[in-house]
């Protein structure tokens, strides 16, 4: 109750003025962006209902809710987990603090890694490995937005492939052509597949342990530290997928990998070492180099 005032009297235009002047207040460098987005998770008007719905009164429950995520949003929470779900592509994922947020730069590697499942030649069911998946952004939407594919998701976490397994829920019928397997890397992939694989992808850890205290207290405080941290290079990860992703890609198959700018020419110098041709790095939507993609010759 507010001044006397039940929840039920009070339209959603008010608790958006209050959450923008409490984030305002916070310092947040989009107040009013968050403050919608808290909003629409709270009232159930998302999108082009979103205006309607401000003159609409708020339910005892949803004030609840709504006050619920402030607070923890005020706690320095990212907003995506207290959102309970984030816009990736095609799809909407649910998030929480078992996986990590899934962010544009990825968009882009997902984008990359079905332009190369397009490239490929053969026309039979293509083999997809996406290695680290988390809450299986990159994998799901490869299954969202290809045909003819039948795509691995795996990760030695087992609560992050819960989350994984929710959102597969998601995909309705096209959940029949993913698999989700728990394992490290590889060790996660049944031995009849090897030399099968028409692409892997992967959004490895790539932090190195050195690097963890740079990051902003949302990503270092809040989002699982195995997913962001590799070791003490930071490229250890990379490197075991590339020393290993031969023996399971077929001939011509693609490998595509996501990494901090700084590692971009390593990375790559190392995938013609070990045999990769036409190894391109590509960059995200800012122009900064975000990957590397390869072609493996059997």
């Amino acid at each position: 109750m507010r001044d006397g005032v039940e929840p039920q009297s009070i339209q959603w235009m008010v608790f958006l003025t209050e959450a923008e002047r409490k984030f305002e207040k916070a310092g947040f460098n989009s107040p009013d962006i968050e403050a919608r987005r808290i909003v629409e998770s709270a009232s159930g008007y998302e999108g082009s209902q979103f205006h309607q719905g401000l003159q609409e009164l708020a339910t005892v429950n949803a004030v609840n809710h709504f006050e619920n995520m402030v607070r923890r949003r005020l706690d320095e929470e990212p907003l995506q987990y207290v959102c309970g779900s984030w816009g990736f592509r095609t799809l909407d994922l649910m998030v929480d603090k078992r996986v990590l947020i899934p962010r544009p730069e990825t968009e882009i590697v997902a984008g990359i890694a079905i332009k190369e499942l397009e490239r490929s030649e053969t026309r039979d069911e293509k083999l997809v490995a996406d290695l680290g998946t988390g809450s299986g952004a990159i994998g799901l939407s490869i299954a969202a937005e290809t045909r003819n594919s039948e795509i691995f998701l795996t990760d030695i976490s087992s609560e992050a492939l819960q989350v994984a397994r929710a959102n597969l829920i998601g995909l309705g019928t096209l959940r029949n052509r993913v698999s989700i397997r728990q394992g490290s890397w590889f060790d996660a992939l049944l031995g009849e597949h090897r030399g099968k694989f028409s692409l892997i992808v992967s959004n490895p850890p790539y932090i190195s342990s050195a690097e963890i205290a740079e990051l902003p207290p949302d990503v270092r405080d809040w989002e699982p530290e195995r997913a962001l941290v590799s070791g003490e290079k930071g490229t250890e990860s990379l490197e075991i997928i590339i020393d290993e992703a031969g023996k399971w890609l077929c001939s011509k198959g693609s490998l595509v990998l996501e990494m901090a700018p700084h590692q971009t020419s390593e990375i790559a110098n190392k995938m013609r070492q070990n045999g990769y041709t036409d190894v391109q790095i590509f960059p995200d939507l800012t122009g900064r180099q975000r990957g590397v993609r390869g072609i493996w010759n059997s």
